[in-house]
C-alpha cells in the first residue's frame, strides 16, 4: 500500500508540480470559459436573429434562416472551426480564442436558434391576437408578450447547449489553442503520464459544468417562482 501511494505521489509531482505543469491547466480553465462565455453570449444573440428569420413570413429571410440553420447542423463542429479559422480568419490578425469564439459563436447560433423557434411556438397564437387587439404591432407584441413568456420554456434547453458548448470546446487544440484538453495533452506527451493528465481534465470539466448547473438551476428555480404569484 504505501508502494502505490509513493508511486502515487511521485507521478503527481512528476505530471503537475514539476516545472510547474499546474500552470498550464489553470490557463487552459482560463481559454475555455473565456470562449464559452463569449461564444454563448453571441450564440444567443445570432440564434434569436435566426429564430425570427425562420419564423418570418417573408420569404428571402425565411430562405437566409434555413440554409444557415441546415449547413451548420449538417457539417462537423471542428470542420467549421478550422474553416474560420485557417480559410476566413487566415489574414486577419485577431487573437486565437477570439477566432474560435466567432466559430463557436456561428456553431451554437443555429442549435440556439432551433430551440428559440421551438419555445415561440409553443406559446398560445392567442397571445399575438391579444397583443395586436391592444394596438401593438407584431413587431412589439413579439418582443414584449411572446418572447418573456418563451424564455420559461426555452431556459432548461439553452442551459443544455451551454453546457455543450463547454464541452465542444476541447477541439480548439487543432488550432493552436491551448485550453483544458490541450493542456492535459501537453503534460502527457511531456511525462508518458497518461492516467494523470487525462482523469485531471476530466475532474475540471466535471467541476465546471457541475458548479455552472448549479448556478443555472437556481436561476430557473427563480424564473418558476414567478409564476406561482
Amino acid at each position: 500500500m504505501s508502494a502505490a501511494w509513493s508511486m502515487f505521489l511521485e507521478d503527481f509531482y512528476k505530471c503537475f508540480i514539476r516545472e510547474d505543469r499546474w500552470k498550464l491547466l489553470l490557463s487552459g480553465i482560463g481559454v475555455t470559459i473565456k470562449i464559452s462565455l463569449v461564444a454563448a453570449l453571441f450564440g444567443l444573440i445570432i440564434g434569436f436573429i435566426i429564430a425570427l428569420f425562420n419564423l418570418s413570413s417573408i420569404r428571402p429571410l425565411n430562405v437566409i434562416g434555413k440554409i444557415y440553420t441546415d449547413v451548420i447542423r449538417g457539417t462537423p463542429s471542428v470542420t467549421q472551426l478550422m474553416i474560420i479559422y485557417f480559410v476566413i480568419f487566415a489574414t486577419i490578425s485577431w487573437p486565437k480564442w477570439l477566432i474560435a469564439a466567432v466559430a463557436f459563436s456561428i456553431n451554437s447560433g443555429a442549435y440556439v436558434s432551433e430551440i428559440i423557434r421551438a419555445g415561440i411556438l409553443s406559446i398560445d397564437k392567442g397571445q399575438m391576437e391579444a397583443g395586436r387587439s391592444l394596438g401593438l404591432s407584431a413587431s412589439q407584441t413579439m418582443m414584449s408578450i411572446i418572447v418573456p413568456q418563451a424564455v420559461k420554456n426555452i431556459f432548461p434547453a439553452m442551459c443544455n447547449e451551454f453546457i455543450t458548448l463547454i464541452k465542444e470546446t476541447a477541439i480548439v487544440g487543432y488550432v493552436g489553442l491551448v485550453d483544458i484538453q490541450k493542456a492535459g495533452d501537453f503534460i502527457k506527451s511531456a511525462t508518458y503520464q497518461p492516467f494523470m493528465p487525462l482523469i485531471a481534465t476530466a475532474i475540471i470539466y466535471f467541476v465546471l459544468i457541475k458548479v455552472l448547473t448549479i448556478l443555472l438551476g437556481k436561476v430557473e428555480k427563480k424564473l418558476r417562482e414567478s409564476d406561482k404569484r
